[in-house]
């Protein structure tokens, strides 16, 4: 048993704990706080502690349980609400009310209730880690495969189908060694990546529904995205709307240092929303970790790892995880504070000179990814990582160590949030390296102009960047009718595709096809528009067109309409512009 000789806030160090090893959990005082060891010096264990140390002190017991900060996986994780340390909140708030009492802890997976279990694989068989053995129904849209643990590999001696609770075996491997039974639960290391046969390159695309990122910002499966942003900038319905819209299987949400009622909105706003695609509650196939700015930083830090293991355990079934993680600029503060507390060196802004190691570690646990050498089953993790940097500044340390990482930059603009235009994507400093590797896959599978409709449309918005230091200087009236005309394009462009609402009934989900022919609309306008001006016509002519209305009722019409409301409209406009030729060319 150990003894603490000193304290100070989260961190705790103690002498003489028993066969102490780096990142064991120990138990602090007789509250039993939980804690892990962070650092091992001259026979004195360094201790994060995961709760709050107040009333602490030296010469309070520490004891090892000799065992890594881990996760535990199996049925029960989908529709749960967890702490940092995977302390299942509605359970403890059962034993302890609102608020949750120091020490008090409770198991991830409930131990008395009973699940279905199939088994898929038949005794005599050899397994290995990974391999699938049976399967539980585990909500109504995901079922749950249940896998041999790591570490165990042999020929399968028993199994059955039954209904178990978790802690009761549903079969046996025999190792060679001896005897392993297998649970529908397992355990793992939260710090440790689990392992996969191969990453794929990143060619599927993630379809969100969102016009802004499906077109012109696209994030494959198994992506990383940067989300930086100021305060009310829309980060958090950005998050909100991947999670709703995004085809992926499951979404973890990571709410990492957030204050407590962004946090309250996401727990109430969550189990209330409806799965699109089937019309279940959406609970049915998300995890949520909540881990407010009011609790103890330690656990802000091991927040992130909790919800990456959930993930990598599901993506190793086959499934496709979006992780939403809010924010990572919490969890590098809370890094910041135990660095500054274990008197280690600061980096830039105070940050620990490790902080870059640190985040790319995070998000190179992303990826899709082949599981297993015997089966096709393959599975992705997409990790969605917002920043909050203060003021707004994306120089700073977090931001730029995420940029060096992450492959997509979705760049949230104060400015277009407060002209209320959501979201709030400013389509000028946003990109996407997946660009190159995802547009062949549209040009094949929704539109072959699908790239050359990008390109124009990308070419008109720069055009209209640069229009707007001229219109500043001389006015609009001022600019010849030719550029009018390609500001005129660049508002359709911005007013008529890019913005979105995400509560609008109709808005907030727009498939890939109907974004092709919506944008594809718009272009076809734009360059008949040119065409007619360059023959002579005013844009104060042109700007009357009853045509143009069709664009800009776009967004209220539905999915299934749409293709005769497309063709309607561009013979409509094709029309009205071939009128505009021909006076046009009288003129000349």
């Amino acid at each position: 048993m150990g003894t603490i000789v000193k304290v100070s806030g989260p961190v705790v160090v103690a002498k003489d704990v028993k066969n102490a090893k780096m990142y064991d959990v120990v138990r602090v005082s007789d509250l039993g706080l939980v804690g892990e060891i962070i650092k091992l010096s001259s026979g004195e264990a360094t201790i994060q502690v995961y709760e709050d140390t107040s009333g602490i002190r030296p010469g309070d017991s520490v004891e090892n349980t000799e065992m890594p900060l881990s996760v535990e996986l199996g049925p029960g994780l989908l529709k749960s609400i967890y702490d940092g340390v995977q302390r299942p909140l509605d359970v403890i708030r059962d034993q302890s009310g609102d608020f949750i009492r120091r020490g008090l802890t409770a198991p991830a997976l409930d131990r008395k209730k009973k699940w279905d279990f199939r088994a898929t694989a038949k005794a005599g068989v050899h397994v290995s880690s990974g391999d699938i053995v049976g399967e539980v129904q585990e909500t109504d849209l995901i079922t749950h495969k249940i896998m041999v643990p790591p570490g165990i590999s042999g020929t399968l001696d028993s199994i059955e189908s039954g209904s178990y609770t978790v802690e009761e075996p549903i079969g046996r491997v025999n190792t060679g060694s001896g005897i392993k039974n297998i649970y529908l639960r397992q355990h793992w290391p939260v710090r440790n990546i689990r392992s996969v046969l191969r990453k794929l390159p990143p060619d599927q695309p993630l379809v969100t529904g969102q016009r802004v990122i499906d077109t012109f910002f696209p994030v494959a499966k198994g992506g990383t995205v940067a989300v930086p942003g100021p305060f009310g900038s829309g980060k958090t319905v950005v998050q909100h709307q991947l999670s709703k819209w995004a085809d992926s299987d499951i979404v973890v949400y990571v709410g990492c240092g957030e204050r407590g009622n962004e946090m309250t909105e996401i727990l109430t706003t969550f189990p209330e929303l409806k799965d699109p695609k089937s019309g279940k509650p959406l609970m049915e196939r998300t995890v949520l970790i909540a881990n407010t700015s009011n609790m103890p930083v330690a656990a802000r830090e091991a927040s992130i790892y909790t919800g990456i293991s959930i993930a990598e355990y599901y993506r190793d079934m086959g499934y496709n995880i979006a992780l939403m993680a809010d924010s990572t600029s919490r969890w590098a503060e809370a890094l910041r504070e135990i660095s500054g507390r274990l008197e280690e060196m600061p980096g830039e802004e105070g940050f620990p000179a490790y902080l870059g190691r640190k985040i790319s570690e995070f998000y190179e646990r992303s990826g899709n990814a082949v599981i297993k050498a015997s089966t096709d089953r393959t599975g992705s993790i997409t990790v969605v990582g917002a920043v909050s940097p203060p003021g707004g500044d994306i120089s700073e340390p977090v931001s730029q160590n995420t940029l060096r990482v992450t492959r997509v930059f979705w760049a949230l603009d104060a400015s277009l949030a407060s002209r209320r235009h959501f979201p709030s994507i400013n389509w000028l400093n946003s990109y996407s390296l997946y660009r190159d590797d995802l547009f062949p896959w549209f040009d094949r599978n929704v539109s072959d102009q699908w790239s050359k409709t990008y390109a124009d449309a990308m070419g008109i918005l720069q055009k209209e960047a640069e229009l707007q230091e001229i219109v500043q200087l001389v006015g609009y009236d001022a600019l010849p009718e030719i550029e009018k005309a390609t500001l005129d394009t660049a508002r359709m462009i911005r007013e008529d595709f890019l913005q979105q609402s995400a509560f609008d009934d109709v808005d907030t989900y727009c498939s890939l096809q109907k974004q092709s022919m919506m944008l594809s609309l718009i272009i076809t306008y734009g360059g008949l528009q040119m065409k007619a001006v360059e023959r002579g016509n005013l844009m104060s002519q042109l700007q009357g067109l009853r045509a143009r209305d069709r664009i800009s009722r776009m967004k209220e019409i539905r999915e299934n309409d749409f293709r005769k409301y497309y063709e309607e409209s561009l013979e409509e406009i094709r029309q009205a512009f071939e009128q505009y030729t021909r006076e046009g060319d009288k003129n000349d």
